[in-house]
């Protein structure tokens, strides 16, 4: 009997193997969408940054030797002339007296972007961009360049070869040129040689700067990293800033790497972005229109010439083969556009397709928009780029 026994329990168990394994499969697929709208939040490292945690620019002023022909002309250039007499003197090179008619040579501005914590021998990428009547920086060298900040100081140095992403070809007849020929780049092209002092463990608080200044968004973040913490260490002080005391024990990166990562649901004010250039419009999603009637028409005046051939008869000896003006005009002033109600959306969606039943390009709804918004059923702000 146990044998038979053991043979009936390892039937049941194959049996049970696919439904425990459906049962895994949909726990799983209940916990990916049950987590769905967390996931749509935004983390605060994106729509915050920590203040003293920035960039600083750089600028300087240099010469790119090595050209083909295509440089500055020194004639023309007086920069560029006495920048190359005063680079070949501390060479030791005396040019005073010459006559110099180089084409090889072009003054160029080198800029580039100092990051947050950069120490002395990391290594940024510059950018060159020609500063007198050079024809293109194709095949040149950045000499070494000293790269200032705003207080004066040298933070950087410069110096490699320029990648150029266009090129220009020329003959007799025909010219092709692709991109910029007078601008460049060279990756990793500068020395850091200064360090900007910034030190993050003797904080006793630190602020967050939104990249979109709110005070919803702003409470939202207080309230995550109050929640986080588990005691009230985070303030908003206005609608771009949050300061977050630094609890008594706690090690200051790891908390800024912890806080970086919460998850909070960003606020948006209604706006309505319009560029009359293109004629793009973007619409936020809190935008709202309160119920209303439009009634849109236009003006077209088509003018037509078909000029025809007036001549006399054959072998007429009178009359002389002229041309006739015909101009043909038609006006449509639009007499078949009527009323079209636009219901009040209480979703982007349903906005939307109010819109778009009137049946007019995005020039027009330029017009109908800033026409809602004088009558006041448009609940949102228009920016104009």
């Amino acid at each position: 009997m146990r044998p038979s026994m053991f043979r009936i329990a390892d039937v049941i168990a194959r049996l049970l193997r696919p439904m425990v394994a459906l049962c895994c499969a949909v726990a799983v697929l209940s916990g990916l969408f049950a987590s769905a709208p967390a996931a749509a939040a935004s983390r605060i490292k994106d729509i915050a940054a920590f203040e003293g945690v920035r960039d600083n620019l750089l600028v300087g002023y240099g010469l790119v030797v090595g050209l083909k022909g295509t440089g500055d002309d020194i004639a023309n250039m007086a920069f560029t002339q006495e920048s190359l007499i005063g680079m070949l003197e501390r060479l030791g090179v005396n040019t005073r007296d010459g006559n110099l008619k180089s084409k090889n040579v072009a003054a160029v501005m080198v800029t580039g972007t100092l990051p947050p914590f950069g120490r002395q021998g990391n290594r940024v990428d510059v950018t060159i961009s020609a500063l007198g009547d050079a024809d293109s920086l194709l095949g040149g060298t950045l000499l070494v360049t000293p790269l200032i900040g705003a207080d004066g100081e040298v933070y950087a140095v410069g110096q490699g070869q320029v990648q150029v992403g266009g090129y220009t070809a020329k003959g007799d007849a025909a010219t092709i040129t692709k991109g910029v020929t007078t601008s460049g780049r060279i990756p990793s092209g500068a020395i850091i040689e200064r360090e900007i002092p910034f030190t993050l463990a003797s904080m006793s608080s630190v602020n967050l700067s939104l990249r979109n200044p709110d005070f919803t968004t702003a409470q939202r973040i207080a309230s995550a990293i109050n929640a986080y913490l588990g005691t009230a260490a985070a303030r908003a002080l206005d609608p771009g800033t949050v300061q977050m005391a630094v609890p008594p024990g706690k090690d200051v990166v790891q908390l800024m790497t912890s806080v970086e990562q919460l998850r909070v649901e960003p606020d948006q004010m209604a706006r309505v972005i319009i560029d009359e250039n293109t004629g793009t419009i973007v619409i936020g999603e809190n935008v709202r229109v309160s119920k209303v009637a439009i009634a849109q028409g236009s003006l077209t005046i088509k003018v037509t010439e078909t000029p025809q051939v007036s001549q006399p008869s054959p072998f007429s000896q009178t009359g002389t083969t002229t041309t006739v003006p015909r101009t043909q005009i038609q006006v449509d002033e639009g007499a078949d556009n009527k009323l079209a109600v636009v219901d009040g959306g209480v979703n982007l969606q349903e906005l939307v397709n109010g819109l778009n039943s009137l049946g007019i390009g995005p020039r027009d709804m330029i017009s109908i928009l800033q026409a809602i918004k004088a009558a006041g059923a448009l609940q949102a702000e228009i920016e104009v780029m």
